[in-house]
């Protein structure tokens, strides 16, 4: 940047030297170099902070009243600024920062504004000392600096203001919140700032650097407090209408250029620093508008009007064609989109300018923009943008227009002299970082906007309509067609931060069914937008020569294979890009080889199983059919110059004769079938165990070696894929459950608790697949299982192996989390099956583990427990139970949430254990077990009940199964009594509060579940009635459907009338659930209307019960219901009810939604009859005889008809 105009020849300094020129604020600014007079810099870091030193002591030493003063601050001021004190220069330079600090305030106080020449190498000494040795100001030199600055600004002449501005924004960086007493005077509506940057600003420079000042107000450090929202908002205007306003016509395009970065990056401060929220459509369209217009900032060839505003739409919105402009410097064919009021002039033929030439390797690169960036042939690069459709369709057409620039071709195409050319060079480089700047935004506004908002705007950066036409200007085109990997690998940032987390979004894309004529559906477009991003990130991947971009490409396509509903569009998308990354597994750059498999492992855990990669897997060795295919050697890079691969692409053609060597087969046991193994589980082997043939460029030549294993992230990412393998393809890594343990256990036995851990993790994702296979509701036949003695076979290897140091690691806590993990996904029966002395260390480890002073640690150890207690062979064990219990009631009190949650959750299976075994094993287990231990699990719950909801939701099935267990002789113990009673209340309490849904569904069920015990005092308990009222109140009332068919189901349980209490309350039970099953459609969520029938069915089947039970003193009263309004309503219930089978009852999740036992028409329609044959015979007795006799005969006469109706054919 050149000097102000007007300023002096710079002054000498410290042995002639002359002082450094001034230097531009910037995040990304080269380190400062010096010149010195005897030739080299000055190496010795001693004599840089000595010469610090002596100088500051200099400063320090001056008084206003010193005579010469201004000769000794010039040359002091001078030595000071031709020093580098850059950290980059000198890594260890030891400069206090309190030191820094004392000499500016002392010569801020030394330099009168008056002076303007000192003034302006002040400045110049303040962001050269704070920008380059990175000091954090204390509060007074802030301050102090702060006031001064703003004086000068005040004070000085104009011609020094841009001086001014550069101390001011360094000062200011990252301190907007700490100085915003001094903020008004300089963004107030008259601020100094606020009339430097205004777009009527003639002088750029000043423009530029109050645009700076302005985002270096708005930069937020982590954990600082955001800058205050008046002054955010008026810099967000001032950002924003500068990025709108048009150039000016006398301005040099690169000051405009250096503008237009500062106003970006202050809208990324802005946006990213701290709570943002866009005041409206309008605005959040204005400032996507105005990135996507930035985005193609000097591209050769867009030429199109951009809309001042994006509003959200389903379809897209093209952009129209531009007004007549002047040419382009370079003359290159602009290509233009031309969708205008529906009409599309794209296939109209354009007149050559010329035949292309061969390109040939650019000599010159500006500031490495575009080291990676090769210029692309014309047919090729139509090809990249037409290829994917079939060969007829991908003929070059000359005339067809094109984003590749002139400037990137033959330097006889060019039509510029050299002085010429390095001006378009610079210029082009200035576009580039515009494009960098407007991406960087684009990405903080990306991530700072809700989901739902933004996918509104989806169709103006991702294309969602079939090709053809002209293309439209999105995001793939960047990818696909800019000249600088920076920019590309910039874009890749954006898409795929608009693919993460869109998989709700995406879910409704579906395009199996065959296409309709009179209009596109939405889950179509989306859909081909999911085809197209596919096919124009493939021709990327083809084309792609920097690393770091094509990292970034391979994630953005992890991204995408992550959201994207595969189940739900047609197959044969997911094949060819499983082949196409086959090379770069062997790539030499450890990224690439990371993110590689990083998207094998999106594709393997994409709605596993999917039989597209089911089949994929199945193919025996996948480097013989990337042999016959496509690789990225088979077609010309698009930007590659004169036919030379860029040095990162040479390990790929090595990948087709490696694919072989590195990946050996697996050895086969004797008994098992000759199938070669997936070869994307003989890749992980490979990768995780055996040495890497050659160094890699990311390791460099030291680290090579023959014995050399891949490097750390490689094995690592290896290692999760071969996890989310086993998880979703179970079936096809079973057959290799030896060998995959043997890699589990070579992991465990290193030494690197990262290895470690996921060789555990690994472990506990076989153990979870054989779980699986054997849980009756997955149907898997026997024969398709592991075999039983396999699985004992396994387990006693790994129990035996390393997993029992990992288990004692107490440096590696949680790498003992997921060996705990590990012991809990033992199958139970061969649990049942291992050697006692095994059973015993399991149980014993875990329950020592426990006791650790890690949370981590004790949560997994409560949860193994947990698991265990269901096991079969040891849930009758009362010395278990016993030992778990008291395990799991110390964990409740645990300070952790996390500890007391998962507590919670075990004590919830471990009294599911009790109520299987009074129901299995009888009253001979409930006597073994202490009173004492009950009375303390009935007390512990209760507690937990009144926890947060992570732990309520488990403590009241807990209590729920207690209040079940308890037995008579327990219960009417004194002991008992009150805790009994605190029990009942807690669940009363959680079924009437504002819980979670799932705590006071499991509440409710809770309460049906002790009402099954008939030792319960039901009939006579002071609680009883206020348990009734709040299971009739949300039976009514409550907005979940779930809640009230729990709650329901929970009054249809009590076994005898007398459990209900008197009439009155009886009758009250009846009403509510009358009144539920009336307004049992009464919904506002669509969500809930799904459980409607489950709802009606459970209602109807309680009103039943009610009626099986009643007895003569309720018959009036009944009477009465069934002869009303309300009667008729549940006559057309109940008819529905006993005439539908059990396919009507949709919304039911699991056998826990109803408590009451399913059966087919004719077993209701029979107990029906029942209870019609009790009612009439019941003799009415008592004082209301006749009452009772007259609603007796309304109850039967209803039953009659009731069977009669569902008799009738």
């Amino acid at each position: 940047m050149s000097a102000p105009i007007g300023l002096p020849a710079p002054a000498l300094g410290r042995a002639g030297v002359p002082a450094f020129p001034q230097v531009a604020l910037s995040a990304d600014a080269a380190p400062f170099t010096p010149m010195s007079a005897d030739g080299p810099q000055r190496e010795s870091l001693f004599d840089t902070e000595k010469h610090f030193s002596l100088c500051a002591a200099k400063l320090r030493a001056l008084r206003p009243d010193s005579a010469q003063l201004r000769e000794e601050l010039n040359l002091l001021f001078d030595q000071l600024l031709s020093e580098n004190y850059s950290r980059t220069f000198c890594p260890n330079i030891n400069i206090r920062p309190e030191d820094v600090c004392t000499l500016l305030e002392h010569a801020s106080s030394l330099v009168p504004l008056g002076q303007e020449h000192l003034v302006i190498k002040l400045c110049q000494l303040i962001h050269h000392l704070l920008n380059q040795l990175k000091i954090i100001m204390d509060e007074q030199t802030l301050d102090e600096l702060v006031n001064y600055t703003a004086n000068a600004l005040k004070v000085c002449s104009t011609w020094t203001h841009s001086d001014v501005l550069l101390a001011l924004s360094t000062v200011v960086y990252g301190n907007g919140h700490w100085c915003q007493q001094r903020l008004s005077s300089l963004l107030g509506e008259d601020g100094v700032l606020m009339l430097y940057s205004s777009p009527s600003q003639p002088n750029m420079e000043l423009r530029r650097v109050a645009l700076t000042c302005m985002a270096n107000i708005c930069f937020r450090m982590p954990g600082q407090p955001p800058l205050d929202d008046k002054y955010r908002n008026a810099c967000f205007r001032v950002f924003l209408n500068t990025m709108q306003s048009p150039k000016p016509p006398d301005t040099d395009e690169l000051f405009y250029s250096m503008v237009i970065q500062a106003a970006l990056k202050g809208l990324q401060c802005c946006v990213s620093g701290g709570k943002w929220k866009f005041s409206g459509e309008e605005e959040l369209g204005s400032v996507l508008a105005a990135l996507k217009r930035l985005m193609f900032q000097g591209v050769p060839g867009v030429s199109v009007e951009w809309p001042a505003v994006l509003y959200p739409a389903r379809l897209p919105q093209y952009e129209g064609l531009s007004a007549l402009k002047p040419a382009e410097p370079d003359k290159s064919e602009p290509l233009k989109e031309t969708t205008v009021a529906g009409k599309s002039s794209g296939n109209k033929k354009r007149k050559s300018r010329g035949k292309g030439k061969k390109t040939s390797r650019e000599e010159s690169r500006v500031d490495g923009e575009e080291d990676d960036g090769a210029a692309v042939p014309l047919p090729q690069r139509e090809r990249g943008r037409e290829g994917g459709r079939g060969e007829g369709e991908s003929s070059y057409k000359p005339s067809d227009p094109s984003l590749y620039p002139s400037w990137k071709r033959n330097s006889s195409d060019s039509e510029f002299s050299d002085p010429e050319g390095n001006a378009q060079s610079k210029l082009r480089l200035y576009h580039c970082r515009v494009r960098q700047a407007a991406l960087h935004c684009l990405l903080a506004v990306v991530k700072g906007v809700e989901k739902r908002t933004l996918y509104g705007y989806w169709s103006f950066f991702i294309p969602d309509s079939p090709v053809g036409g002209p293309p439209p200007l999105t995001l793939l085109t960047i990818i696909l067609k800019d000249p600088s990997p920076k920019v590309r690998a910039l874009a890749l940032q954006v898409l795929s931060a608009m693919l993460d987390g869109s998989r709700q979004f995406l879910a409704v894309a579906e395009d199996t069914a065959s296409p309709r004529t009179s209009y596109t559906p939405f889950s179509f477009l989306l859909a081909t937008a999911i085809r197209e991003l596919h096919r124009s990130l493939s021709l990327a991947l083809l084309a792609e020569t920097s690393s770091q971009t094509l990292t970034q490409l391979i994630k953005c396509l992890a991204y995408l294979v992550s959201n994207a509903p595969y189940h739900r569009l047609r197959p044969g998308m997911l094949s060819p890009l499983w082949k196409q990354i086959c090379p770069y597994v062997r790539h030499r750059d450890v990224n690439v080889r990371v993110s590689v498999l990083t998207l094998y492992g999106a594709l393997v855990t994409a709605q596993a199983p999917l039989p597209e990669v089911h089949l994929l897997l199945q193919q025996p060795e996948s480097g013989s059919s990337v042999t016959g295919s496509f690789t990225p050697q088979d077609s010309v890079n698009w930007r590659q110059r004169d036919g030379v691969s860029s040095p990162s692409r040479t390990p790929v053609a090595h990948s087709q004769h490696s694919s072989h060597t590195h990946s050996p087969r697996i050895p086969r046991t004797p008994g098992e079938n000759n199938s070669a193994p997936p070869w994307l589980l003989q890749l992980c082997v490979s990768l995780v165990t055996h040495p890497r043939e050659e160094p890699s460029d990311s390791e460099g030549a030291a680290s090579g070696g023959a014995t050399t294993l891949e490097p750390s992230p490689v094995r690592l990412e290896a290692l999760q894929v071969l996890s989310h393998l086993v998880r979703g393809y179970f079936s096809l890594a079973q057959a290799y459950l030896c060998e995959i343990r043997q890699v589990s256990a070579r992991c465990l036995g290193e030494t690197d608790p990262s290895i470690q851990l996921h060789g555990a993790k690994l472990l506990e994702e076989l153990g979870t697949g054989i779980i699986h296979q054997y849980k009756a509701e997955n149907n898997v036949p026997e024969s398709s299982r592991v075999p039983m003695n396999q699985v004992v076979q396994f387990w006693s290897d790994v129990l035996s192996g390393a997993l029992n140091g990992a288990l004692q690691n107490e440096q590696h806590p949680t790498l003992q989390t997921s060996a705990c993990d590990t012991l809990s996904s033992i199958l139970p029966q061969a649990f049942a099956q291992l050697p006692d002395k095994t059973q015993l260390m399991c149980i014993t480890m875990l329950l020592g583990l426990t006791y650790s002073e890690n949370y981590l640690v004790k949560t997994a150890a409560v949860r193994a427990l947990g698991i265990y207690v269901l096991f079969p062979c040891l849930r009758e064990d009362v010395m278990f139970v016993a030992d778990t219990a008291n395990t799991i009631l110390a964990a409740l009190d645990d300070r952790s949430t996390n500890v007391r949650a998962k507590a919670a959750w075990s004590l919830g299976n471990l009294t599911d254990t009790l109520i299987v075994n009074m129901e299995g094993v009888g009253v001979e287990f409930q006597e073994e077990l202490s009173d004492m231990l009950l009375l303390k699990m009935l007390q512990a719950a209760t507690r937990a009940a009144a926890d947060k909801d992570r732990v309520k939701c488990n403590a009241v099935r807990a209590l729920g199964n207690l209040l079940h267990f308890l037995r008579h002789s327990q219960l009417t113990r004194p002991a008992f009594q009150r805790p009994l009673e605190d029990a009942v209340r807690a669940l009363v309490k959680t079924v009437q509060s504002e819980a979670s849904m799932k705590v006071r569904w499991n509440a409710c069920y809770a309460l049906g579940n002790a009402f099954r015990n008939p030792a319960l005092p039901l009939d006579s308990a002071s609680w009883s009635c206020d348990a009734f009222s709040a299971l009739c109140h949300v039976v009514t009332s409550c907005k979940n459907f779930k809640v009230r068919i729990k709650s329901g189901a929970a009054m249809a349980v009590p076994a005898h009338r007398n459990c209900y209490g008197d009439t009155k309350r009886f009758i009250c039970v009846w009403h509510s659930l009358a009144t539920a099953l009336e307004n049992s459609e009464d919904t506002n969520d669509f969500l809930e209307y799904r459980y409607s029938a489950s709802l009606r069915h459970t209602l109807s089947q309680a009103l039943l019960h009610l009626l099986s039970v009643s007895q003569s003193q309720d018959m009036p009263a009944l009477g009465a219901s069934l002869a009303s309004e309300e009667g008729r309503n549940i006559r057309a219930h109940l008819i529905k009810y006993l005439k539908v089978d059990e396919g009507g009852r949709e919304g039911v999740e699991d056998e826990k939604d109803t408590m009451t036992e399913s059966c087919n028409p004719l077993q209701r329609i029979r107990g029906l009859q029942q209870t019609f044959t009790r009612l009439k015979n019941l003799k009415a007795e008592g004082v209301r005889k006749e009452e009772e006799e007259r609603g007796k005969e309304v109850v039967v006469d209803f039953l009659e008809d009731l069977i009669k109706t569902c008799e009738e054919p």
